[in-house]
């Protein structure tokens, strides 16, 4: 009986060793970085909305705000945008305001810049 109980806790001291030892190793990839340019951010302006310029912008995770100017010549107006990028399509959206301007769905900066001019 005292071979047998002695041979349990060799096999429990041995595992606990090996157990101790390995190492495990992942699998999963980084996140892809969300582009943050002038050039990702403006391809979401189109339609009624030509794009100008952008006097600023910033993104923080999948939100960003964009101040441009739209239009040209007398036409032109100031904008602020929030956009959230999507990954399917790869490409930033205008998101609407009225739903999305909560302090509790966007970071801090996306919605002090975005949410609180024209």
């Amino acid at each position: 009986m005292k071979i047998v109980r002695l041979a349990a806790a060799v096999v429990v001291l041995v595992a606990l060793v090996v157990l101790s030892f390995r190492t495990t190793s992942s699998s999963t990839s980084a996140a892809t970085p969300v582009p943050c340019t002038t050039s990702a951010l403006g391809r979401a302006f189109g339609g009624q909305l030509r794009l100008s310029s952008i006097q600023n912008f910033g993104c923080e995770g999948e939100w960003a705000y964009v101040w441009a100017t739209v239009g040209t010549g007398a036409h032109a107006i100031g904008v602020t945008e929030v956009l959230a990028f999507h990954t399917t399509s790869q490409r930033w959206r205008f998101v609407s305001r009225s739903l999305d301007c909560k302090a509790s769905i966007l970071p801090s900066v996306i919605y002090h810049r975005g949410c609180f001019s024209n």
